[in-house]
């Protein structure tokens, strides 16, 4: 049987469930429960504290679905007038023609898409017996023609697209890809191959070293060292200091001895 106690990670508080972690001085957040005047956790996590709201960043588990969530998803099946959508959920995902942007007729779905498309969605609603219903109609959701996507435990993507989104900030930073992160646990990324793979292996390393202090540094000397991006622009820094060095070439004039400045 656990034992209730802190056990502390490099200066992350890993609780167990139904362990204390506050007061009413603070207000309860994800995966945590107040009892009278304490915060208790309801779940195997690293405790968080933002916004005077205490969290439970869970270690694993299955992505929970909740209206409002941008995610990507996966066609899995198709019908007359609907797709079923994996999204890294314990619960089938339907989406209706009439939550896409386009004007599908009936038993023509598979021309919109087809089982493997990728599409960036939102989770309309989520009822109380879990059917989950997904839109397409907002604006910026669509279909993705092109790109990768890696695919990481949910629980990690707070710390993917890092405080006021630093982390991801950087990541595109170094591999100038474009990059979106489903809350899912899906990313997808876009850009030149060697890009897309040093942003990929970037990605990885968060997943797997998630509750580790100074990542973000981490992170940084790994795409300071396998980045194409930063090899690029030393090449052009290169370029352009040996053009600055070479010595001017003599000034052609024209007929009335000036300089012609015509361009």
């Amino acid at each position: 049987m656990l034992e209730k106690q802190d056990i502390q990670l490099e200066k992350r508080i890993l609780v167990i469930p139904g362990e204390e972690l506050g007061d009413v001085s603070y207000k309860a957040g994800t995966g945590t429960y107040r009892k009278g005047e304490k915060i208790f956790a309801s779940q195997l996590g690293i405790k968080n504290i933002r916004a005077g709201y205490i969290n439970v960043i869970p270690l694993g588990g299955k992505y929970l679905p909740r209206s409002g969530d941008s995610i990507i998803g996966i066609i899995i099946d198709l019908g007359p007038s609907s797709w079923m959508i994996n999204i890294n959920c314990p619960y089938p995902a339907m989406m209706h023609v009439n939550e896409t942007p386009w004007k599908v007729d009936y038993g023509d779905t598979g021309r919109f898409l087809k089982v493997g498309d990728a599409v960036l969605a939102k989770i309309a609603q989520v009822d109380e017996t879990k059917r989950i219903q997904i839109t397409m109609k907002e604006h910026g959701l669509r279909k993705l023609n092109s790109g990768q996507i890696v695919k990481i435990s949910h629980s990690k993507v707070p710390r993917v697209i890092g405080k006021g989104g630093s982390m991801i900030s950087l990541i595109k930073e170094y591999t100038g890809c474009r990059i979106f992160v489903g809350q899912n646990g899906n990313i997808w990324l876009d850009g030149e191959v060697e890009a897309v793979i040093d942003a990929s292996k970037a990605i990885e390393m968060i997943d797997r070293e998630a509750q580790v202090m100074g990542l973000t540094d981490k992170v940084r000397a790994f795409l300071q060292e396998h980045s194409h991006l930063q090899e690029k622009y030393q090449t052009d820094s290169d370029e352009l200091e040996t053009v600055a060095q070479q010595p001017p070439e003599p000034e052609e004039e024209t007929q009335s001895g000036k300089e012609d400045n015509e361009w």
